[in-house]
Parts: C-alpha cells; structure tokens; sequence
C-alpha cells in the first residue's frame, strides 16, 4: 500500500500489519526476523515519515476500552482509541482529557508517542504529565508495563519516543473535571509581534491560549495577530451542558491545484482574516470542538496544498531569544514569499523528563508551506535561526531535519540511544524519520 503522513510528504510503499489483539501483536513482532523493522502507525496524523517504514504495526483493532474510574479519575484504553472517541465517552460524565492537540484524530498511542501538547502548556505541560501507566511490547515480543516508577528509564524513552521502543498497546491516564462541554473565549487584537507577546504574556494565567499570525505582514505590522484566550464555560443546565455536539463537516473532494497557492492569495486570506477577527465580538461561548478543532470541521484539508502536499514547521525558541528569533523567522518567511494559512504562536511552560519531548520553557510557532522545490533552502535558513537560539523543532511535524541540526537540538538523544539499544538492539523499531536523524540504522 501507498503510505504518508498527514502532510502527504514524502510517500513510501509499506505492508500494513493490522493484529487483532495484544497477543496477536506479541505474535508478530518476536517472528520477526532480525534484519526486518517495523514502525507503530496510528492514525496517520503526524505530518512527515515518523510513522513511515516498510512495515507499518496498526493499532486499529487495538481500540478497545478497558476501564474508566470516575471516582478517581483514571481511564485505561487501548492505544487505537482515537482522542475524540474518548472525548464521547467522558464529556457526559463531567470529565476531560487534560491535555489536547490541535485535532481530535489523534490516536491515543499517537498523543503518547509524540507527547503532544496543547493551549494550555504554559500551565499543565504536555500530553505525558498525564498519563499513569503504559503497556508496550517490546522488541522481544514481551509485553511489560512501564511508569514513572516502574521501568522508569523506559517510561521516559517511550513518552515522546515516536514509537521507536516499541508498541503502545494500552495506557492508563488521568482526567479532569468540566462543569461543561462549552469554552469562554476571549480574542485580543496585536498590531504586531511585540505586542502578541506582551498580551500573552499579561494572560499568563488564561487557562488555554493560542495566537493566529499573519506571517506575511510586513514592517510595524509585522507579527500582527489574534490572541484567543479559553476558559471551561460554567454549567447552566447540566442535562444539556455536558452533551457532546461533533460539528458538521465539510470535505474536500480532491486535491486542489497547487498554482492556487501564491503570495498573493495567502496575502489577501491573512489580511481578509485579520480584519473580519479584528471587527469580532471580543467575547463568545463555542462548544469545545469549535475552541480546539477548528479544522476538524474540515475532512481531508490537507489536500488545499495541492497534490505534492506539505510540510508544517513547528520550533520553540526559549523565552529570553523567542522574540528576537522568531521575529528573523518571519522576515525571512515574508522575504521569500512562502507565506502560511496557519500561523499560530503559543507559550510553553517548563520541559518534561522525557527524553524526546519536543517542548520546553518558551514560545512554539507553527507554520504550514506548500511543498516545492524552493521551499527547503528556506526551510535549512529557518533551521539556523532556531539552532542560533537554543531552539528545535518538533519530531512529530518533522519531515526534513538533518541529523547534524536534530542532534544539535535534543541533548539528551544519547541517552535515548543507550535505552533503546538495551531493549531493541537489532532496531527492529525504526523509521524513515529516525533513519534520517541518525537514532537507527
């Protein structure tokens, strides 16, 4: 079969292994031949080739859920469970995953994986800080049970690991409670980069935070943007206010054609955009799909890039060198005409344990390029940038870093190394990704 990321950049041909259960799984990867390597796919929402290899492990049928403990608020599910199926099952019940990405397609194996993050880093960190237990199967086709304090190097490999030491089968995580399924947002206007951060910055205790930026405005408009600031929304009716309502979809039937997507068009859309945000009530209740996933409402958007596809950069620069960084990031987006729909700038708070985990104490921007030729030179220009200060990128949105920039940008990648080569020696876990970046051979 044909295989991508969510950016549909690059594409590789691989077998798609689907076992049924956990002993299925066990069953297959310890007949697996030495030589041979696989990789965990979940969803296919990480962007480039981290869950691209010549044999892809789904979790499809591994979506079961096992328990779920409103009292203490723990809930344990398969990995195949996919975030918004979890969202079905707990919102009625009062209770909310604590940590969300930008889509609720995400698998839950997927969120460990890349311990993905959302708007409300600054205050409760990533997805991992959450969860309580992982069950892994092991290149030996053993399955063991890892934590913070049990098999604790492993635990910390596997939480941001991208799959590489081994299969995610199931995991325990702990909930919140919501007295609604609504959010209150409140959006602030920034004329420019400046000016975001500062109103960032003096809402440091908004419990969910992101800024939309127009990345192609220039001069004293540079950096100009929308801050959209959440709150959970008090109950006023709790039969109906903990009802799940999924918004409608539209789709997008094919791929549009890539001419379509110029300096010109993204100029005029960010500068349309900015303007009608801009004229918006400041104040608004949304349902909590609205507020997180927003382009969830949208099927298969990623073809708007054209048939070639996309590649989304995502960095973060620590605090002192985040305003400085990412405004020579911007210049030099704008200079060369690459302009990006989705532009979004948030803060992070302090990094994790986890040895891979993408985040730590700054601010994370996110661009999206249409694939071509011209983009990577830039793409290299914007790498030295983010290394010049202090910064890197995110594995998970990754699908071009260089070994010499990844491992200039993740300290703790040899210690990475010494557990994985303890519990998958012959790298019968590995990807495109990690071939590139020099983790497996």
């Amino acid at each position: 079969m044909e295989a991508m990321g969510w950016g549909r950049y690059p594409k590789t041909t691989a077998d798609l292994i689907q076992p049924v259960d956990s002993q299925a799984l066990q069953k297959f990867i310890s007949s697996q031949k030495k030589s041979a390597s696989c990789i965990s796919r979940g969803s296919g929402r990480s962007y480039g080739d981290s869950a691209l290899s010549a044999q892809l492990v789904s979790s499809r049928f591994l979506d079961s859920f096992l328990e779920l403990d409103e009292q203490q608020k723990v809930l344990r599910c398969g990995a195949g469970v996919k975030l918004g199926d979890i969202l079905k099952v707990c919102i009625p019940r009062g209770l909310f995953l604590p940590v969300l990405p930008g889509t609720k397609a995400v698998s839950l194996g997927g969120a460990i994986a890349a311990d993905v993050h959302g708007k409300n880093h600054h205050l409760d960190g990533s997805f991992c800080a959450h969860v309580k237990q992982i069950s892994l199967v092991l290149a030996s086709g053993e399955l063991v049970t890892c934590s913070e304090r049990e098999n604790t190097e492993l635990f910390r490999a596997t939480c941001g690991g991208m799959g590489l030491t081994g299969v995610i089968v199931d995991a325990s995580l702990s909930l919140d409670s919501i007295p609604s399924s609504y959010i209150d947002q409140r959006s602030l206007v920034a004329n420019n980069l400046r000016e975001c951060f500062e109103h960032i910055q003096d809402n440091a205790d908004s419990k969910y935070s992101v800024a939309w930026l127009d990345c192609l405005a220039t001069a004293k408009n540079l950096g100009r943007s929308i801050l959209y600031l959440g709150e959970h929304a008090p109950s006023k009716n709790r039969r109906t206010d903990t009802l799940y309502r999924e918004r409608s979809h539209l789709g997008v039937p094919f791929s549009t054609p890539s001419f379509l997507l110029n300096k010109t068009t993204m100029s005029l859309f960010n500068t349309s955009y900015f303007g009608v945000q801009k004229r918006k009530r400041r104040s608004t209740t949304l349902g909590c799909d609205s507020y997180f996933f927003p382009l969830d409402s949208i099927s298969n958007w990623n073809r708007l890039y054209g048939p070639n596809g996309f590649l989304q950069y995502q960095f973060v620069i620590p605090s002192e060198g985040a305003l400085e960084g990412i405004t020579s990031v911007l210049e030099k987006v704008s200079e060369n005409g690459k302009g990006s729909f989705l532009t979004v700038l948030k803060k992070f708070g302090e990094a994790n344990e986890n040895l891979l985990s993408f985040p730590k104490s700054g601010y994370t921007l996110t661009l999206d390029f249409k694939n071509e030729p011209a983009l990577f030179p830039l793409l290299e220009e914007l790498d030295r940038i983010v290394l010049a200060h202090d910064g890197r990128l995110y594995l998970a949105k990754d699908a071009r870093m260089s070994e010499e920039v990844f491992k200039a940008s993740y300290p703790n990648w040899e210690r990475f190394m010494s557990i994985k080569n303890k519990y998958d020696p012959n790298n019968r876990f590995a990807s495109l990704q990690s071939n590139r970046l020099g983790l497996t051979q």
